[in-house]
């Protein structure tokens, strides 16, 4: 099978998208090179990864080894890393960062689908549960104190969204947001002091100080807004231009992108991010074997985890959690990482169809 041309096809507006928007903005910025350089990097690897065999990732020794160097990668973040916007989520290496929470979000999922691919007989197990939340507790933990809450979020995401698709039983899944909820009551009535319960309140709702920590939100809100139907036309974006709306090129971009195209341009925009997650999903269905299948599940979680929260904080229904837009932000360690998923995917897509009775075999008795 190899290389899906469908999804191939609707990434591409979306990648255009983005470099549209970046090009629009008057001032001289290398946003619009530098997008392009990192795209021509990015579908290298991906046509790459799709002639790869990658039936080698459900050794047990080679994710171990994958989750070990990225989880070295992140603890020495604290002592290496490059501060920027109050975060150490950045190896600045002369003129190249590189961020390792985005990739060890994909070994999380690699993790995940070999864990469960394995247990599907058992799988409604509460242990289960514990289990593999310390697989996502690990990489969660030392990017929440980065302190980068954006991916510690779609880590948490990736957890409970793979657990669901799992077959684990919802029940036992209540039971465990039940607990979490009550021992977030306790430390917040007994434990946290007011400043602490004063930074939440700013996370979950910045909107409260648009003077302060909502400013960056209320801008994003005003620009979408001022889209309308139409919006303003490429070039006339005057929240980007003039620099009111922050962060326009990363963070915002869905805010530029929406005020320049407006609601019609938004909905173009929502058909193609869907018809992104529908053949990733497809792909998945066609799996090889379950380890191939909850991979592919886990990658469009992934996707959707970023576009829900990254267009919720632009629209001013979610924090703002620093969490860039699929394809169309700037910034090459993102968009390597999508690429490099969807590239094992592709891989994965090239042996769905010829994969032996023996592998399905071994991969129920977990050998």
């Amino acid at each position: 099978m190899g290389v899906d041309w469908l999804l191939v096809i609707f990434m591409i507006p979306v990648l255009l998208a983005g470099l549209i928007t970046m090009k629009s903005f008057t001032e001289a910025t290398p946003y619009f090179s530098h997008q392009i350089v990192w795209i021509i990097i990015s579908f290298s690897v991906f046509f790459a990864f799709s002639y790869i065999d990658f039936r080698f990732l459900k050794r047990t020794d080679v994710l171990v080894t994958l989750f070990s160097i990225f989880s070295i990668l992140l603890i020495a973040l604290f002592i290496f890393g490059h501060i920027s916007n109050g975060a150490k989520s950045w190896f600045s290496l002369g003129g190249f960062s590189f961020q390792p929470s985005d990739m060890m979000k994909i070994v999380v999922v690699l993790m995940l689908a070999k864990y469960f691919s394995r247990r599907h007989v058992e799988i409604d197990n509460f242990k289960h549960i514990f289990i593999s939340g310390l697989y996502a507790f690990v990489p969660f933990i030392l990017v929440f104190f980065q302190p980068d809450f954006g991916s510690a979020i779609t880590i948490l995401f990736i957890w409970i969204g793979m657990t669901l698709v799992s077959g684990i039983s919802r029940k036992y899944f209540l039971i465990l947001t039940s607990i979490g909820v009550i021992v977030f009551i306790c430390l917040w009535s007994f434990v946290f002091h007011q400043y602490q319960k004063e930074r939440i309140m700013n996370f979950v709702n910045p909107m409260h100080d648009i003077h302060g920590t909502g400013y960056n939100i209320y801008q994003s809100t005003i620009a979408v807004g001022s889209g309308q139907l139409v919006g303003k036309g490429v070039g006339f974006g005057t929240q980007s231009r003039l620099k009111f709306l922050p962060e326009y090129q990363t963070d915002f971009i869905f805010a530029a992108f929406v005020e320049e195209w407006g609601f019609v341009g938004a909905m173009l925009l929502f058909l193609l991010l869907g018809l992104i997650i529908w053949r990733i999903l497809h792909i998945s269905l066609l799996g090889a074997t379950n380890f191939e299948i909850l991979y592919g599940l886990g990658l469009s979680i992934f996707f959707m985890s970023h576009f829900i929260v990254n267009i919720g904080m632009n629209i001013g229904i979610m924090p703002v959690t620093g969490i860039t837009l699929p394809f169309m932000s700037y910034g090459g360690s993102h968009l390597l990482t999508e690429f490099m998923g969807l590239g094992i995917l592709m891989g994965m897509n090239r042996y769905s169809r010829v994969a032996h009775k023996d592998d399905m075999r071994n991969e129920f008795l977990g050998i």
